[in-house]
């Protein structure tokens, strides 16, 4: 009886060497899958509704809103149409004025505030801390009330932006309580040195303190200018009796009509609300990210 021969092991090495590696490329082709698969639900979860406002934006008015979700008809001419609309300008700078504004006032009240909860030894402290948490829990149409009148009766400011603006002079709880968890980071040796070297409390806050807290007030800062690009609430209440005063979040409502809405300017209107806050979002984003990930270390 004759045995065949039998194959040398390097010429079967190859086939399986190829086999092995695709069967590994497959393995790891399906685990990526099955990691990413809820992420990957997650952005398209998020991105799909802009997707939509997107091409909304950009159809006739016929079309908005149909069964056909693709553009028969780019019509690109909708975001002039808007830009000229008469007052959005207006609202355009009023809203600027007020983010970029209320956010100064905010972070430069707000820090000298935390500093003091967090470095400071004081009889009351506690207490004042639970006081400023406090505020954190109150909802506005709590004392919606009684401030309208104050600032209607009192002041005469209604019909503009100052009711908004001017109480960030005195800072915000939930920007006294983020700064604050920051600066209790930082060590206590660094300000002593400063101190032993002459420099008094305020110039020790702004270049010891400030340089160091630089993600936490950047996060303060976008959290305050995205709350105050989105107010919808204040200028309702404040400014809707003067068209001159509106912001972009009231005057979107322009752009609905008692009978008829222009779904396709409505749409692309809203793009250019938010076309600033998600540029600024992605520029910032990592001092943002950085800032939230670092606060809340000490309690």
């Amino acid at each position: 009886m004759t045995l065949a021969p039998a194959l040398p092991r390097e010429a079967a090495a190859p086939g399986s060497a190829t086999g092995a590696a695709r069967t590994a490329r497959r393995r790891a082709a399906l685990h990526w899958v099955a990691v990413h698969a809820l992420a990957i639900a997650a952005a398209l979860f998020f991105v799909l509704p802009f997707v939509f406002v997107f091409l909304t934006s950009v159809m006739t008015d016929h079309q908005a809103l149909t069964s056909d979700l693709w553009p028969t008809h780019w019509q690109w001419s909708n975001f002039a149409k808007v830009w000229n609309t008469p007052g959005f300008l207006t609202w355009w700078r009023n809203t600027l004025l007020y983010a970029a504004g209320g956010t100064a006032l905010t972070v430069a009240s707000s820090l000298p505030v935390a500093y003091a909860l967090a470095k400071f030894r004081f009889r009351g402290r506690n207490l004042a801390l639970m006081a400023v948490v406090s505020m954190m829990m109150l909802p506005p149409q709590v004392t919606i009330i009684p401030m309208y009148l104050f600032w209607a009766k009192q002041l005469h400011l209604t019909g503009s932006l100052w009711p908004l603006i001017i109480p960030m002079v005195f800072g915000d709880a939930f920007s006294i309580f983020l700064l604050r968890q920051f600066l209790l980071t930082i060590p206590r040796e660094n300000i002593e040195a400063a101190r032993i070297d002459g420099c008094g409390e305020l110039r020790t806050l702004l270049r010891v303190v400030l340089p160091m807290a630089k993600p936490a007030v950047a996060a303060v800062a976008l959290f305050q200018f995205f709350y105050c690009w989105n107010d919808y609430f204040g200028p309702q209440i404040y400014a809707s009796e003067n068209p001159g005063a509106w912001t972009l979040s009231y005057g979107l409502e322009s752009f609905k009509g008692a009978h008829h809405t222009n779904w396709n300017l409505t749409m692309a209107a809203t793009l250019l609300v938010m076309a600033p806050v998600i540029v600024l979002f992605f520029f910032a984003q990592r001092a943002f990210v950085e800032g939230v990930t670092l606060t809340g270390v000490k309690g």
